[in-house]
């Protein structure tokens, strides 16, 4: 029996391992927009849960209301005072009411498979929300407070945007690297323009309906090297534009000045006489103002520089430094303010477009110092740890998960073997790294990154310290293709028997919690060219996520992959699968 001493240590102890409690929880804005004559804004603050209402002639929160898991859009109905609020993780959109100096909630319509981008339409009895998880669009109708069709786009729906008559929806499809023009009357797709597009940001569609204007950036296939950095060959930034009237190709621009370049670009908008583009890039921490006239979009060729006349007219481009992380943004009535959604300063930074910088700071609420996972998040998140700042961790590693695109890092040892990009979720628990397993040491990992990946200078331990905890505080939302219960369909149910069974093999070595054995394997699936041979086999958490699939995306769908290279007959299995099988196992891979 233990003595009232040795209890009282025990407790002790138990307190001081407890986390310390900030004040607040960090509020990080990622989208905002401006209520009728600019009278009041409302935030979009992501790791709160909540959106506040701001007064803006002297920046006070007026309320702040809670909503969904994760919020990521918002949308003003044509009255004026109805909001619109996507919540990624709990599947819902979540309507509020502006009520004098108070937000109403007054209903929540259950949309499933992780609500993204919001668009409402002319009228206002429609809205369209970019469901990310299912490669579509679902039409919510705002009477009868219900999804009442789906219309499919492409892979990785985000954001959108609705010509100004509503008659054409562009939805930015990340996954499948391009734009899908959507007619919103007959519930299609119209036509689909791909042009090797990452991490699609915000929309704007041009007053006489033809144009809609998007930022990105680009992956152009090369090893990662100082010289293909500097010559932007390896990831850059764009501004584009595409006909909304008819199928052509998209016609865009470089952004990269040499020496100083431009990160992850997201938010997007145009002054109402549409004579400015206003461009927040998160990961170099500023907005980007250009003159709309002359801008020089083409669609073929340029360099992947900026244009040198651009660069050298300050009244057709220049940078407005901002600091932290500057996400979505509204421009004001007057034309001259910028209201922009900053994540990492918990904060609505006020612009004056006259004066190029900052004329005032809203708080929205947080602890009064950033924790380490925060400190962590912002390394991850800053394109200024890379190379003359081109990309940032993030940019591959989008919200800390997988892309579109196989990257040739000095991972594997050799040029032009290219692996697709591995989710960061669950690292810690999924050792050991990289797609041939020979990185044993998570900490070395984080450094290697940062100084042969990111070609940035050393991190210190306090960074690695950091880095790490940020990804321990990284969730994954509730799998969208499970019951509402949390519990497997039918045909799931079926397929994890399949999984588990001899016949499949799967369970060979996708075993434990998170589906992997820690294990390299030669599954012949390899090539002369690999350094290594054999590969560490990955976890299946949230493998719904993937587009590209194996280590050197040579499939796209759990259906080919299961068909083709990666049969159960081939690798681990006794026997075939039938149509139904294969059908029934895709849908437990996808429950996972």
């Amino acid at each position: 029996m233990r003595s009232d001493r040795s209890l009282s240590a025990i407790f002790l102890s138990a307190i001081f391992l407890l986390p310390a409690f900030a004040d607040e929880p960090d509020r990080s804005p990622v989208d905002l927009l401006l209520g009728p004559n600019d009278a009041w804004l409302a935030a979009v603050n992501q790791t709160a849960d909540t959106i506040s209402l701001v007064r803006t002639a002297d920046g006070k929160v007026l309320d702040e209301e809670p909503v969904g898991d994760h919020p990521s859009g918002i949308a003003l109905a044509p009255d004026g005072k109805t909001l619109l609020v996507s919540c990624h993780y709990s599947g819902e959109v979540v309507l509020l009411e502006v009520q004098g100096e108070k937000l109403a909630r007054t209903a929540a319509i259950d949309v499933g498979f992780q609500p993204h981008g919001i668009a409402v339409a002319p009228r206002g009895k429609t809205a369209y929300v970019a469901t990310t998880a299912n490669a579509q669009v679902a039409v919510l109708d705002l009477d009868q407070r219900q999804v009442t069709a789906r219309i499919d786009v492409g892979r990785w729906p985000r954001h959108m945007a609705l010509s100004p008559d509503g008659s054409r929806l562009a939805v930015g499809t990340s996954g499948d690297r391009g734009l899908t023009v959507v007619d919103t009357k007959e519930r299609k797709e119209l036509y689909r323009e791909q042009f090797v597009g990452l991490n699609i940001g915000h929309l704007a569609a041009s007053k006489d309906g033809q144009y809609v204007y998007f930022p990105w950036m680009v992956y152009r296939n090369n090893p990662i090297s100082p010289g293909n950095i500097r010559l932007g060959w390896v990831l850059a930034s764009r501004i584009a534009r595409l006909r909304l009237d008819g199928p052509a190709r998209r016609e865009a621009m470089s952004l990269d000045p040499q020496g100083k370049a431009i990160a992850d670009v997201h938010g997007l908008a145009l002054t109402s006489d549409e004579s400015r583009l206003i461009v927040s890039a998160s990961g170099t921490h500023e907005l980007l103002v250009y003159r709309t006239e002359g801008l020089p979009l083409k669609d073929f060729g340029g360099s992947d520089h900026i244009d040198p006349e651009l660069l050298k007219d300050a009244d057709r481009f220049h940078r407005i430094e901002l600091g932290g992380r500057p996400m979505g943004l509204r421009i004001g009535k007057d034309d001259k303010t910028v209201y922009v959604a900053n994540y990492l300063d918990n904060s609505v930074q006020v612009v004056d477009l006259a004066d190029r910088k900052v004329a005032r700071t809203i708080p929205l609420g947080g602890p009064e110092e950033p924790s380490l996972a925060r400190k962590g998040e912002a390394i991850f998140l800053d394109a200024r740890r890379s190379l003359d700042q081109w990309y940032s961790c993030h940019t591959c590693h989008y919200d800390g998960g997988t892309n579109s695109v196989p990257t040739d890092t000095t991972n594997d040892g050799t040029a032009f073997t290219f692996k697709t990009v591995l989710d960061l979720h669950h690292l810690s628990e999924t050792g050991p790294w990289t797609w041939h397993g020979w990185q044993t040491d998570l900490r070395s990992g984080m450094r290697k990154s940062l100084t042969e990946t990111m070609l940035g200078p050393q991190p210190t331990e306090d960074d690695v310290d950091a880095i790490l905890a940020y990804f321990q505080t990284l969730t994954s939302p509730p799998n969208p293709f499970r019951n509402k219960d949390g519990s497997l369909t039918d045909a799931a149910q079926r397929g994890k028997t399949i999984f588990e069974s001899d016949r499949a093999g799967c369970a060979s070595c996708h075993t434990g919690p998170h589906f992997t054995d820690g294990e390299v394997h030669d599954v012949g699936l390899g090539s002369r060219s690999d350094r290594y041979k054999g590969f560490n086999t990955p976890t299946l958490r949230n493998v719904y996520q993937r587009v590209k699939l194996l280590h050197d995306a040579r499939v796209d769908t759990l259906e080919a992959l299961l068909t083709g290279p990666h049969a159960p007959e081939k690798v681990a299995g006794t026997g075939g699968l039938s149509e139904r099988e294969v059908k029934d196992l895709v849908e437990y891979l996808k429950s996972l």
